[in-house]
């Protein structure tokens, strides 16, 4: 930047400063929705704003709808732990996260927004022989199936993360682990902020405080919906609500194989740098990392209470906790800063649901469980192939609902690895 281009920078930002932030050009335009689209999406989340900004991308389809019925970035997209990672045991899964992976290493160029996405690394560390055998099970499989992972001895768990317990006799002890170096994290609401922006600059009208409460069905056929702010048709409706993806299914008249549940997180007072990888644990059911302004980012297993409510439970608290402290002794004198939950909806074999619906011309992207935030590219990229063509991509063929009646299920949950 040359000077003069410096001095009106500064300029500028001085000028809003003093008129309270009120001049400048919004990211993306809050608009009132027309009374008819090609394709209609519901859910302004991570999963909807890149399926709507890749249908406009790739498949040159603009007039498009995005619908949420609270603001952009403030679901699921913005209540996670953020982490990004493809160490998953089926091909199905891997080629899906994978996919996923790679499109978040260039996303910042793509969207020219930068996600803050850093590939730290993840480790899974286990605790006992037989926990590391079934690690390196885990391990050929994924390396069968192309994605890059490497066995830790417990040497070098403890140099790259020399914080954690290295005490042989401690009740959890550190044996070894498995590590994922391209895994890493992301600022949430920097994806769902540059996919919107994104998507907005193509066309797409992204339609806040709006909400679906109704389907109007002719023929068994999807026409239009009903929502807060009017009656809207279109040619395709797509869901990606996540947690409430059962809720607007019943809507519509069909039931979904799936269970919402509440997803825990919070964070700690920050601190100097002192984690440099994301670490797991599935036999603690916990894992943490540290963010950019020094908070330690900390979750677990999900609460297994079925709910909608977007906040803890003390009884997960205490778990996660317990188990971290036990991890790592010397966060112990932490302080909690605050803690939030998100809406998670899971699936029989806890892998997502892609694909026509029951009901022609409304299709889902749902399912996903704890997997949403990591496979948001992924899911955008796949969702908006379905959407513009009326058929799956190679990829998401697999998670058709039509699995659950064949038994072709993907069953991540029993896989013997993180999930």
């Amino acid at each position: 930047m040359n000077a003069a281009k410096m001095r009106y920078s500064g300029w500028a930002l001085l000028r809003e400063g003093l008129a309270g932030q009120t001049g400048w050009s919004p990211a993306w335009h809050d608009r009132d929705p027309a009374p008819r689209y090609d394709v209609v999406i519901i859910g302004g989340g991570g999963h909807g704003l890149a399926t709507a900004y890749y249908l406009a991308r790739t498949h040159g389809i603009t007039n498009v709808a995005v619908l949420e019925k609270g603001w952009i970035g403030g679901g699921n997209t913005g209540r996670n732990t953020t982490i990004i990672r493809s160490n998953y045991f089926y091909p199905e899964s891997a080629a899906l996260y994978d996919l996923s992976v790679r499109l978040y290493e260039g996303l910042s160029r793509e969207l020219n927004y930068n996600i803050m996405f850093s590939q730290r690394g993840m480790i899974e560390v286990a605790h006992s022989e037989a926990e590391l055998e079934m690690m390196c099970r885990g391990a050929n499989a994924m390396r069968i199936n192309g994605v890059d992972i490497e066995i830790l001895d417990r040497d070098e768990v403890l140099r790259l993360a020399p914080l954690l317990n290295g005490d042989l006799n401690c009740r959890w002890p550190v044996l070894g682990g498995m590590i994922q170096r391209r895994a890493g994290v992301a600022r949430h609401d920097a994806v769902a902020w540059g996919y919107a922006r994104a998507a907005d600059s193509r066309g797409v009208h992204i339609i806040q405080n709006c909400e679906v409460t109704g389907f109007e069905i002719e023929r068994g056929r999807v026409v239009a919906i009903e929502t807060s702010r009017g009656r809207i048709a279109a040619d395709r409706f797509g869901m990606a609500v996540a947690g409430h993806s059962s809720v607007l299914a019943g809507m519509a008249g069909f039931a979904l194989p799936l269970q919402s549940y509440t997803l825990q997180a919070m964070v700690s007072e920050p601190v100097k740098p002192c984690l440099e990888v994301v670490v797991a644990s599935s036999s603690h059911g916990a894992y943490v990392s540290q963010s950019d302004k020094g908070e330690l980012v900390m979750g677990g297993n999900l609460d297994r209470c079925p709910s909608y409510a977007q906040r803890g439970n003390f009884p997960v608290t205490q778990s996660v906790v317990s188990s971290l402290v036990e991890m790592f002794p010397s966060f112990a004198t932490l302080k909690l800063m605050r803690q939030w939950g998100g809406i998670v909806d899971t699936s029989p074999d806890n892998s997502p649901i892609l694909g026509p619906s029951p009901v022609e011309g409304l299709y889902l992207n749902c399912g996903w469980g704890t997997g949403g935030f990591k496979a948001i590219p992924a899911g955008g990229t796949l969702f908006a192939h379905i959407l513009a063509t009326g058929r799956h991509h190679p990829i998401s063929a697999p998670f058709d609902l039509a699995r659950f009646a064949s038994g072709a299920t993907i069953d991540e949950a029993h896989a013997g690895v993180a999930h």
